[in-house]
């Protein structure tokens, strides 16, 4: 299943889950959400699933993804189509 990667912004929370609002224009599609994550692991970057606590406004299947870089937390955003 291909997966696009989003730019979002947060809009707030609705029953206790971060609401996010795409923003922008798409960034790169990916053949499968695994080649995203396997370029993560050969950089030993530790990403964590955190799509059980996000909702990504007008997308049906998304993947969020977080993790530390810089002593920032940053969150990569997938459309799963």
């Amino acid at each position: 299943m291909p997966a696009t990667e989003l730019t979002v912004q947060s809009a707030g929370t609705v029953a206790g889950k971060t609401l996010l609002l795409p923003v922008g224009l798409p960034g790169p599609t990916y053949a499968h959400l695994q080649d995203w994550l396997t370029e993560k692991r050969k950089t030993k970057a530790a990403v964590k699933d955190i799509s059980q606590q996000v909702l990504v406004k007008g997308i049906k299947q998304w993947a969020v993804f977080e993790e530390q870089r810089a002593g920032a937390t940053v969150r990569t955003v997938f459309k799963i189509t």
